[in-house]
């Protein structure tokens, strides 16, 4: 029930649909000051989200300071979780990414430079309908393609959400007590509510935020005055990375 609500909770955080209630509440509303500030409402709503500066800036409090890779300690595993591919999209003999694949990318990066001994990939399908394979695998595929050996790729392929890959990343690791110092690894956005998750558990683990969605900071008119569907759209996926994290509190998730 939780992963049937939390995807129809996706429609509901997203501002366009906030706009486009205003504009089709002013279009069929009969009182002219009702209708007048609805479309006044809405207009000042669609300026605001579709700024790319504001965006911006908002990204860049949220998104945690970035770890430099020769800064990366030794570690037995970097754990990295999925939600980053399209698993049904064809043709299935190939990985189809969306944002995200920093992930996986920098997991292998990091064990070529030999910080990681091991990489843990975190992740079954997101996906209501069922998939060609699970998310775990596709992101296995990539690293085995960069020649990462097999014998040092661990899967965890039951989860749906980030409480999950927390809870059966540990059921895996309680299999492997070798595995002591870990990395965990996924996009800068998402990172407060899975290191909220894993802590929950009693993980004990350090960060390294990939996949960062922002840029320097600019003052260029382009940006400041300029309103573009990608700042729109970044707004959506960081409201409801909120509500995600004020959910997963209220839920004792993390």
């Amino acid at each position: 029930m939780f992963f049937i609500l939390s995807k129809l909770l996706q429609y509901f955080t997203s501002p366009f649909l906030w706009i486009m209630a205003f504009f089709v509440f002013g279009l069929f509303s009969r009182n002219q000051v009702k209708k007048r500030w609805a479309f006044r409402i809405g207009l000042v709503l669609l300026f605001f989200f579709s700024n790319p500066f504001i965006s911006n800036e908002v990204w860049l409090a949220w998104e945690p300071e970035a770890v430099l890779m020769k800064d990366v300690k030794t570690y037995d595993a970097a754990i990295v979780l999925t939600g980053v591919t399209e698993p049904n999209r064809s043709p299935h003999d190939r990985v189809h990414y969306q944002e995200g694949a920093e992930r996986i990318l920098d997991a292998v990066q990091l064990y070529k430079m030999g910080k990681v001994k091991k990489i843990i990939i975190s992740g079954g399908s997101g996906a209501i309908k069922n998939v060609a394979r699970t998310e775990a695998e596709s992101l296995q595929q990539t690293a085995l393609f960069a020649g990462v050996p097999q014998q040092d790729i661990l899967l965890e392929q039951l989860s749906k959400n980030t409480r999950e890959n927390a809870q059966f990343t540990k059921e895996l690791l309680g299999q492997h007590p070798e595995v002591q110092k870990l990395l965990l690894i996924t996009s800068a956005f998402h990172m407060r509510r899975a290191q909220g998750c894993f802590e929950k558990v009693g993980l004990t683990f350090d960060t390294f935020p990939a996949d960062f969605q922002t840029h320097d900071r600019s003052f260029h008119l382009d940006d400041l005055l300029i309103p573009t569907a990608e700042a729109l759209r970044d707004w959506t996926r960081i409201i409801h990375e909120w509500v995600g994290v004020i959910t997963y509190k209220l839920l004792g998730y993390s």
